[in-house]
């Protein structure tokens, strides 16, 4: 109970912060947290987006060992891992609140108020958590271990939603989009969590490439390769129908969606299956 408190405390110490700030402040204040919070959850996932691209550039250069160790000394600069710190912010906030979505949406979840508290509070946990594996930068595990307990986590989350959502009238569309959701909830904070657990193995294209040459390990890329590809073209596709009529624009928009996921797709499946 103490511990419940005191999480309760947090995410409210933090809402009070937040509400002090000029823009969120004047958006709380007239139009509530959850106008906020999505679109909050839309900038982030915008910001997740760049954030996958300038990942799949970096790895495209392990098929040339010298280039990409040249890329991780620029990477380990301290401003680069203050930046890389700061993104566990974004990777946070947008899988706790993709997961109060899911729990308010399929799981009849509505008391906002307190979710919103808890995706906030949580939200630092996690980032704080990654910023004193970053700091100490001494650690090391099985990566098959590892992916094991985060990939099947995974994967029970995914299957729980879809069993909730599956038989209803949504599109298959939506569907996918929110087991997709549920797989990356626990698989992208995971993902983060393993390179600062392992920073060797992330340093030196070597190590790096030993890794992704293990089956299992080659079997959880790619699915989280394709989740991630799925879950990014249709929340951007569903960001441009929010905001742009049907037409010329809405048609123009959706095609330089289509062109980016393939980009990143050709990437990803080369990563993973050609390394």
């Amino acid at each position: 109970m103490k511990v419940l408190e005191e999480r309760r405390g947090l995410g409210t110490t933090l809402l009070q912060i937040l509400e002090k700030l000029p823009i969120l402040s004047c958006y709380a204040k007239t139009h509530g947290w959850n106008y906020v919070v999505s679109w909050l959850h839309r900038l982030t996932g915008i910001g997740l987006v760049i954030y996958l691209g300038v990942h799949l550039y970096t790895l495209s250069s392990l098929s040339t060992p010298s280039v990409y160790d040249a890329k991780m000394r620029v990477m380990y600069l301290p401003i680069v891992v203050f930046f890389a710190w700061a993104s566990s912010l974004m990777v946070g906030f947008h899988a706790l609140n993709g997961g109060r979505l899911i729990l308010y949406e399929s799981f009849g979840s509505r008391n906002d108020e307190t979710m919103i508290r808890w995706t906030f509070g949580l939200t630092v946990s996690y980032a704080l958590l990654l910023g004193i594996l970053m700091l100490m930068n001494n650690q090391n595990v099985s990566a098959v271990f590892f992916w094991l307990l985060a990939f099947f986590a995974g994967l029970a989350t995914a299957y729980a939603v879809a069993s909730r959502i599956w038989n209803t009238k949504h599109s298959a569309w939506w569907k996918l989009q929110r087991i997709s959701g549920a797989f990356l909830i626990i698989a992208v904070p995971a993902h983060l969590v393993f390179s600062h657990l392992n920073p060797a193995m992330a340093q030196e294209a070597q190590a790096v490439v030993a890794r992704m040459q293990n089956v299992f390990i080659r079997f959880v890329d790619l699915v989280l390769a394709v989740s991630a590809l799925y879950h990014t073209g249709y929340g951007l596709y569903s960001i441009a129908t929010d905001y742009l009529s049907a037409g010329a624009a809405r048609t123009t928009v959706t095609a330089l969606i289509a062109v980016v996921v393939v980009v990143f797709a050709f990437l990803a499946l080369k990563l993973t299956l050609f390394i």
